[in-house]
């Protein structure tokens, strides 16, 4: 038997944010077992806590999805360190803890009830005129004048599409079965859009279909991806800091915090505790 817990992450509220699955105190289980698990659970992401083995590093993390193994992913990120911290697992060292991951070493800082990730390196490549044309066709939707959407690799790989306001953002229905096969050909994982909203920040969408997943409620990865394209354009700089929206279309209402700190990247939010328990293994 394993301890183990259900966090929603980007909520203070039960059953608003996005779940994760963390399973502690994972040392010996195989990668099977553990891909069992994340099959089982059929959430987005299930983590499994295990003991590190890079300097430095506090606690490792390998992320499952109910098909593959991902080397970062921010929801999990937030909620496993949530869950660890509250079982007394780790300690957070001048309000720090530090993630060894497949994308190596993520610190994490915890302030008051928030905590925040710093986001990996972000590396970019732009879809071509025909790329992007079909983006839009197999959304429904343009894509906002001007913009340049692009296959975003923070960890996971999102195709990130600017589509100028919220109202369009929230207002998409798109043809999932054609934007799996869409992911598979551009080579990424998924496709996250983003439009501003009147009274400041963003509203953001998440789509998985390629990965079984056909809309993730709210995800920190995505919304990664979305502030780096949106710093590569220029309308991001240092010191910037907004809140993204995330998961009102399927009931969940999710807010992550936003920030450009010496250049990089951090996603932030809230997390509670729904689930605790065992699993037998």
């Amino acid at each position: 038997m394993r301890p183990y817990r259900v966090v929603d992450a980007f909520s203070a509220v039960p059953f608003r944010g996005n779940p994760v699955a963390v399973v502690l105190q994972a040392d010996g289980l195989s990668a099977a077992q553990m891909q069992a698990i994340a099959a089982w659970t059929n959430l987005s992401e299930t983590t499994f806590h295990l003991t590190p083995t890079e300097a430095g590093a506090d606690y490792r993390l390998r992320i499952f999805t109910p098909n593959s193994e991902l080397p970062f992913a921010g929801h999990p990120t937030i909620g496993s360190a949530h869950a660890l911290i509250e079982a007394g697992l780790i300690t957070p060292q001048d309000g720090l803890v530090v993630q060894q991951c497949a994308a190596g070493l993520i610190p994490v800082r915890q302030e008051g009830d928030q905590l925040t990730l710093r986001l990996p390196e972000p590396r970019f490549r732009d879809l071509t005129a025909s790329e992007a044309a079909e983006l839009a066709d197999l959304l429904g939707a343009p894509l906002a004048r001007g913009s340049a959407p692009a296959v975003v690799d923070v960890g996971p790989l999102w195709v990130v599409a600017d589509l100028g306001s919220a109202a369009a953002v929230t207002a998409l229905t798109p043809d999932l079965a054609r934007m799996a096969r869409f992911e598979s050909a551009v080579g990424a994982g998924g496709v996250t859009v983003f439009g501003r909203k009147p009274e400041g920040g963003i509203e953001v969408r998440s789509f998985v279909p390629s990965d079984g997943v056909a809309e993730d409620p709210v995800c920190g990865s995505g919304n990664g991806a979305v502030a780096a394209l949106r710093m590569r354009a220029g309308e991001l700089g240092e010191g910037a800091r907004y809140l993204a929206t995330q998961g009102r279309c399927v009931g969940r209402d999710g807010e992550i915090a936003v920030s450009v700190e010496g250049g990089r990247i951090f996603i932030g939010g809230r997390a509670v505790t729904t689930v605790t328990g065992q699993v037998a293994v």
